[in-house]
């Protein structure tokens, strides 16, 4: 008999939880099922969600209109084989043995739909991109 392989476990980070680390938990959630434990915070969470993000991620079929922006913890990461991080610079706790990787994004705040467009469309290229590689 054999032991299911566990769950791969990724956390999204950006500043305020509110666009890049929202758009991306929702790519992967929406892309992976359950295949994957999915995470997301701010070093620095905003209140909510920006509308514009949310807007955005309705455009393609993804409704995050419930989501809220979380803290990032250090047991987050600690829980996580993968963190990326969207522009939090120092702010992340690294631990030994957790792969992170970096992802230079435009920063979605305060922008209108048009120009979130992009941000996610790229958002959603590297999800399923970093989807391939946890499938690997």
């Amino acid at each position: 008999m054999s032991t299911p392989t566990p769950r791969p476990s990724v956390l999204f980070v950006c500043v305020h939880n509110a666009g890049r680390s929202q758009m991306a938990a929702a790519f992967l959630t929406h892309l992976a099922g359950d295949r994957v434990e999915v995470r997301s915070a701010g070093s620095a969470p905003a209140d909510t969600v920006n509308p514009a993000v949310v807007d955005a991620m309705r455009e393609v079929g993804v409704d995050i209109s419930a989501e809220t922006p979380k803290v990032l913890t250090v047991e987050a990461v600690r829980a996580s084989d993968v963190v990326i991080t969207m522009g939090c610079g120092d702010t992340c706790p690294v631990f030994p043995g957790k792969r992170y990787l970096d992802w230079r994004l435009d920063d979605p705040a305060g922008q209108g739909v048009d120009a979130v467009r992009p941000i996610r469309d790229e958002i959603e290229r590297r999800v399923r991109g970093l989807l391939t590689d946890l499938d690997g």
